[in-house]
């Protein structure tokens, strides 16, 4: 990736927790402090209101969206470069590509790409025995051709173009010279006057007068009459018959479009094919307007290293930021059940059954010597708090507790307090749409190709449990529709009371829960006593009974 090697991203999953978003910065910071390398946190999806009210209590700005970890050649190094005019002759496009070291060079109108030209072109356009109509057949404008041989225009019109005839020479006697030359040729002859009096008389379109000579007043005169143009050169007839044809227009060799070219928003993965079937050295990249912003060499483009991500708080694929196949996964960082992500290589992974993320990463910071700030500690206390709804979850281990108190005292946060204000951040209803509540906290899982999706929301609050549950229940089997999911549970926790009304839609949804808890078949509302925890009661009680289908 050129000059942006360095930066790795530490990513929670989709539909993040605080847990994620406070563990990811954490981390990163951490990181950052050990390696002095660019580690950035990043986030999977929208953040949720508890989450907003924790970071913006310690002041701290939400980490930028991740939305892929898709590689996109903006991401590579692009090789910006100059380019020239169509009418630039063959010869100073030579000199540009030799002063800036440049095998391919675009040719632009007013920013457009209209074509490139490579060193192997002009090659072509010298190699190749042209016949002597070249010069007109390319238009070629007689300042070029000037320009070329070093030489001045002695009179005529600079800007015009050679567009009839051929290129000759007059080496021989006016009485030859008549049955060979043609009205509007180009004559390229020396200091004798009779030949260049017999190439005004034939009517030549441009005389070019090698070696500096002279040609008399009454000559130029007559050539003016006639729109004759006449160029003067210091060089010799052999150096100018050998120049000449670098006069020649760039746009008449260049690789004209329509071109492979590719978008900077383009993905890598999708033009890699397209690539390998087109053997070009370089490939021109363009901007959403079409502008031309450089030039991607082949080798780059195939060489290209893949983003570098850090996973915190998951680690099965269906949680991951999109396109994690084709990222390089350094770290995972997590607590639950081990997931489905393959790695290309061997990988740091630490995985602890604790309750939360964020002890883990606090432990880390322990074990490197690392000092703690009170905003780190006020976001992984938080975390703790979130993540084992206050030590009430089963998931919650005597290590949190400690921890959590040990980053309340850092933070200088009160425990209840925090806890309490958290909760009323996260239920509120103020502004959403079923569908915002239902994904503020959602995860999906697959297990024997049923895929389904588990929500939950914790309140201290009876009456707000229920106007949540009155708002979602008409909506969720619409929800089920759009996102192709077989069942969907939602999890309304009671913090206090330690207990889940568990909503259930899809086909079988409740049969499957009414089989794994032991309920009466008759059962309508379901109620788990003592349910309060996603990860540590429902999946895996759910999962078993699904795993014997």
């Amino acid at each position: 990736m050129g000059k942006k090697t360095g930066k790795v991203y530490v990513v929670g999953h989709k539909n993040p927790d605080t847990d994620s978003i406070c563990s990811a910065i954490a981390y990163a910071n951490l990181k950052k402090q050990l390696t002095g390398n660019e580690y950035t946190a990043r986030r999977a999806g929208q953040i949720n209101e508890e989450t907003h009210y924790v970071l913006k209590r310690f002041k701290v700005d939400p980490p930028e969206l991740l939305s892929n970890v898709k590689l996109q050649v903006k991401d590579i190094d692009i090789h910006k470069i100059e380019g020239v005019e169509p009418n630039v002759s063959i010869k100073d496009t030579w000199e540009k590509m030799k002063e800036q070291n440049v095998k391919t060079l675009p040719i632009l109108k007013e920013e457009e790409l209209v074509g490139v030209i490579s060193t192997g072109d002009i090659a072509t356009s010298y190699m190749d025995v042209y016949d002597n109509c070249i010069l007109s057949a390319a238009k070629t404008q007689y300042r070029n051709i000037a320009k070329t041989l070093d030489g001045t225009l002695i009179c005529g019109n600079e800007h015009g173009y050679f567009t009839k005839g051929k290129v000759t020479i007059a080496a021989s006697s006016p009485e030859l010279m008549e049955e060979f030359i043609e009205k509007d040729d180009l004559v390229i002859l020396g200091n004798r006057y009779e030949s260049q009096a017999c190439a005004v008389d034939i009517d030549a379109g441009c005389l070019v007068v090698c070696q500096g000579a002279e040609v008399s007043k009454r000559l130029i005169k007559r050539a003016e009459e006639q729109s004759i143009v006449i160029i003067s050169t210091p060089h010799d007839t052999y150096t100018v018959a050998r120049l000449i044809n670098q006069s020649i227009p760039v746009k008449h060799f260049m690789t004209q479009a329509p071109l492979t070219a590719f978008r900077m928003t383009d993905y890598v993965e999708d033009i890699k094919e397209a690539m390998t079937k087109k053997k070009f050295r370089d490939f021109p990249i363009l901007d959403r307007h079409g502008r031309f912003k450089g030039f991607i060499s082949r080798r780059r483009f195939l060489d290209v290293s893949k983003k570098k991500v850090i996973l915190v708080d998951h680690n099965e694929k269906s949680q991951a930021v999109d396109g994690i196949d084709e990222a390089e996964i350094i770290e995972i960082i997590d607590h639950h059940r081990l997931g489905n992500i393959e790695t290309m290589g061997p990988v740091f992974f630490r995985n602890q059954p604790v309750g939360c993320t964020a002890t883990i990463v606090y432990q880390m910071y322990e074990e490197a010597g690392v000092k703690i700030t009170p905003t780190i500690a006020g976001l992984l206390c938080s975390a703790i708090i979130s993540d084992t709804l206050l030590f009430r979850s089963p998931t919650c281990t005597p290590v949190d507790e400690k921890i959590a108190k040990k980053l309340a005292k850092t933070a200088g946060i009160d425990l209840e307090q925090m806890a309490g204000e958290m909760f009323k951040a996260g239920s509120s209803l103020a502004g959403k749409s079923a569908e915002e509540i239902c994904f503020q906290d959602f995860k999906q899982f697959t297990v024997n190709d049923i895929i389904f999706g588990v929500g939950q929301i914790n309140s201290m609050n009876k009456e707000e449990l229920k106007e949540i549950k009155d708002v979602l229940l008409p909506q969720l089997t619409e929800v089920l529709k759009e996102n192709s999911l077989q069942m969907i549970y939602f999890m309304l926790t009671d913090i206090l009371d330690e207990s889940t009304e568990l909503l259930c839609v899809g086909s079988n949804a409740k049969e499957y829960i009414i089989d794994a808890f032991d309920l009466r078949e008759d059962t309508d509302k379901i109620v788990l006593k003592g349910v309060v925890s996603r990860k540590k009661q429902l999946i895996p009680t759910l999962v078993g009974v699904l795993q014997q289908e």
